[in-house]
């Protein structure tokens, strides 16, 4: 075993990186049998010096994070502070001055990850971000490395503990999005401000990097379609169940049966309660990958949490480590196709549509003359009587597959309807 230790960069020190810390301290000598080499950290830089951090000591503490990145004697550097800037330009510096990157950094790498592959080639480096979706779940690597002599076609899955532990809460107990997201905040699995989990830019994040790997493309943020979950009412939920159905937040990435174009996808959706999926509860993370030869895999474990996802983080260190110390280079990028992705009003699936309308005869032949003109085949109907004698009705429809820009298209139409009142609820149906 080479005597002189690898050196580490610790860039943010929140409740990641201080576990990555100590784990690198607690299993050092593991970790140094286990790379060849003994590891030890460099620096760790932080914004408050002053706190206090056990088991970090203090001599290693920086509030000049450019500068420990740009160390020549570093050999990787480990980024866990999060956001596009400083980040990107940190991340920079350390291929330039020949570290290797690991990276829990969903929303950089789907804003710019194709620019930091290429710094990571140009100055010989490895990239590595498996922590970056579903935390401790293996699931970057497999697709990158176990699955690259497969063709993965399509790639579904729950990639937000946030938001699932809100729609199990809402499955299980009654009740409401904001009970939900109560008792999520109240746990700590929520955020103070819940957006980027609620509102699925989290998710969409997540489903342009699985999308990136799974299809040899390029995939940003923006060419992800993005929907959250606080629209789901409780009412949804009752009505996935008549269905025989569960309501997930899942993110879709698939490639067209042609093979001429991808499409990536964050929204809620019905599956049936007999798929794998169904049955992912609280905040844990599950993912179904599609492929010609392998056929179906599933990937399931806790999705967020520092001691998950520094265990991701450890993992890539061992990697990038081991390839410094034999001068070896892990895989780069794979965006060889470049298909195109197609938009959202070209996918294909099928919907549940919840309408308010007049209780009168003849509303249920102009409603579905309506899906007639659009293309739009329904598969069942439900009309019920609105409770407590209140004057309408509930029309549900759930519908055979169809583009979802047909469905607009009829919702649109349905508007203008004297006899459509409102249109309660539109959710896709998925996992069929």
């Amino acid at each position: 075993m080479r005597t002189r230790p690898l050196k580490v960069a610790l860039l943010g020190c929140g409740v990641v990186g201080s576990e990555v810390a100590r784990i690198m301290t607690a299993h050092a000598d593991d970790l140094a049998q286990r790379i060849g080499a003994p590891v030890e950290l460099a620096g760790v830089a932080v914004r408050r010096p002053d706190r206090v951090r056990e088991g970090i000591d203090p001599s290693l503490v920086t509030t000049d994070a450019a500068a420990l990145a740009a160390r020549e004697d570093v050999d990787a550097v480990v980024e866990v502070i999060g956001g596009i800037e400083p980040a990107r330009t940190l991340i920079t510096s350390a291929f330039e001055h020949g570290a290797s990157v690991v990276t829990a950094n969903k929303a950089l790498l789907a804003e710019d990850g194709a620019a930091l592959h290429e710094a990571a080639e140009k100055y010989g480096a490895d990239l590595f971000y498996e922590a970056a979706v579903a935390a401790a779940i293996p699931l970057v690597r497999p697709l990158r490395e176990s699955l690259a002599g497969d063709t993965v076609n399509r790639v579904l899955g729950i990639v937000n503990g946030t938001t699932n532990f809100i729609l199990d809460r809402m499955d299980s107990t009654g009740a409401g999005y904001s009970e939900a997201l109560d008792e999520a905040t109240a746990l700590g699995y929520a955020e103070a401000d819940p957006t980027a989990d609620v509102e699925g830019f989290d998710a969409a994040a997540k489903a342009a990097i699985l999308a990136g790997i799974a299809f040899h493309t390029r995939v940003r943020l923006d060419d992800v379609h993005r929907e959250g979950l606080t629209e789901v009412t409780a009412a949804d939920i009752a009505s996935a169940k008549r269905m025989g159905c569960t309501v997930k937040l899942l993110a879709i990435c698939e490639r067209a049966v042609d093979g001429r174009s991808v499409t990536a996808r964050v929204h809620p959706a019905m599956i049936p309660l007999g798929h794998p999926l169904a049955s992912v509860r609280e905040a844990y993370n599950a993912v179904f990958v599609e492929a010609e030869a392998a056929g179906r895999l599933m990937f399931y474990g806790p999705g967020a949490g520092g001691s998950p996802t520094a265990s991701a983080v450890l993992g890539d260190l061992v990697a990038a480590c081991r390839n410094k110390l034999n001068g070896a280079k892990g895989p780069g990028e794979s965006a060889y196709t470049q298909l195109p992705v197609s938009p959202m009003g070209e996918v294909v699936t099928r919907y549940h549509i919840s309408l308010d309308v007049a209780d009168i005869p003849g509303v249920l032949a102009q409603v579905a003359a309506v899906f007639a003109e659009h293309g739009v085949s329904i598969d069942t109907v439900r009309q019920k009587g609105k409770d407590g004698g209140h004057d309408g009705a509930w029309l549900v429809v759930v519908t055979h597959h169809a583009p979802d820009a047909a469905l607009g298209a009829t919702v649109e139409a349905l508007r203008q309807l004297d006899t459509v009142r409102g249109v309660a609820s539109i959710m896709r149906v998925e996992g069929e």
